[in-house]
C-alpha cells in the first residue's frame, strides 16, 4: 500500500507541475520549458496538423481503451478458475465480418483528413515571396531570387556572444525576414550532404539534397521570431545549425529589403563559407 502511495503522491505532483506549466506547453515559435505538445501554431498548414494530431489522438485512445476493455474481460471472465471448461469454438462469421470491416473504417476515415492534410502541404499557392534555402555544414544560407542578387549567411550565436533574451542554440546572426499574411515559397538545397529545413510552428519541414530542389510553404498569420532546426543528421555540428525565421509588417519588410541588398549585395560568401566551422561553438 505504501508504494501505491507514493506512486500517487508522484502521480499528483507531477501533474501539479504541468498544470503550473501548462502555459507553456505549445510555445509560439520555440520550445517551452514542459512542453508536451506541438508548438502553437503561426500558419493555415500548421493548424491542420495540429487538428490532425488531436484527431488521431482521439482515434488511438478509443483503440487502447476498446483493447484494454477486452483484455480485462478475458482475464476475469475466462481465467482457468472461472472458465475451466473452455470453448471449443473454432469460426464465428459475423465476428469475422466486423472484425474485418471495422478497421477498414476506421482506416479510410484517418485517410480522409491525411490526404486532404498532404494536398494543403504540398499544392503551393501562387507565391507573394520565394526565398532560397541552402543548408552548409553547418549553417544556412539564403538569397531572394525575385528581389535582387544577395545572399546572405545565417550562423548559429555562440554562447558568450548572447545577449539577454536570447535563446541558446537558436539564435542566429542573420535571420531569414519574410512579410506577414504572405505566401512564403521557400526552395531548399544543400551544398554538401542532406540537410533539412524544419519550423515546427510552421508545419513544414522539408530535406535539403545537394543537386536537387525541393520546395515548401507557409503563409505566417502573426509578427514574431520563429525558430527551427536542421532535423536530418548532417555531421559532427549537426546540433548547431539553427533557422530563425523574423516575421515582419509589409512596410518593415520592404525596408529590410532596401537595407539587405545594399548590405548583403558585396558579401564575399565563399570567404564567410570558409570561416563558418570556425565559429560553431563548442558544447559545454
Amino acid at each position: 500500500m505504501k508504494v501505491f502511495s507514493r506512486l500517487a503522491a508522484f502521480a499528483g505532483g507531477a501533474g501539479a507541475a504541468a498544470l503550473g506549466a501548462g502555459a507553456a506547453w505549445a510555445g509560439l515559435g520555440q520550445p517551452s520549458p514542459w512542453q508536451m505538445d506541438l508548438q502553437e501554431s503561426a500558419t493555415p498548414v500548421m493548424t491542420q496538423i495540429a487538428a490532425f494530431h488531436f484527431f488521431l489522438l482521439w482515434v488511438i485512445a478509443a483503440i487502447s481503451a476498446f483493447v484494454l476493455g477486452l483484455l480485462l474481460i478475458i482475464i476475469v471472465r475466462f481465467n482457468a478458475r472461472a472458465n475451466p471448461t473452455p470453448s471449443r469454438t473454432t469460426h464465428n462469421t459475423p465476428l469475422e465480418i466486423i472484425w474485418t470491416i471495422v478497421p477498414v473504417i476506421i482506416l479510410a476515415t484517418i485517410a480522409v483528413p491525411s490526404f486532404r492534410l498532404l494536398f494543403s502541404q504540398l499544392d503551393v499557392p501562387k507565391p507573394d515571396l520565394t526565398v532560397k534555402a541552402t543548408g552548409k555544414q553547418w549553417f544556412w544560407t539564403y538569397s531572394y531570387p525575385d528581389n535582387g542578387n544577395f545572399e546572405f549567411d545565417s550562423l548559429m550565436v555562440a554562447d558568450k556572444d548572447l545577449k539577454p533574451g536570447q535563446l541558446r542554440l537558436l539564435t542566429v546572426d542573420n535571420e531569414m525576414v519574410v512579410p506577414v499574411n504572405k505566401v512564403v515559397h521557400v526552395l531548399v538545397t544543400g551544398a554538401d550532404v542532406i540537410h533539412s529545413f524544419a519550423v515546427p510552428s510552421f508545419g513544414i519541414r522539408i530535406d535539403a539534397i545537394p543537386g536537387r530542389l525541393n520546395d515548401t510553404w507557409f503563409k505566417a498569420t502573426t509578427e514574431g521570431v520563429f525558430y527551427g532546426q536542421c532535423s536530418e543528421l548532417c555531421g559532427k555540428d549537426h546540433s548547431f545549425m539553427p533557422i530563425a525565421v523574423r516575421v515582419v509588417s509589409e512596410a518593415d519588410f520592404n525596408k529590410w529589403l532596401g537595407d539587405a541588398k545594399k548590405k548583403y549585395a558585396t558579401d564575399d560568401s565563399a570567404a564567410h563559407d570558409a570561416v563558418a566551422a570556425a565559429r560553431t561553438p563548442a558544447v559545454q
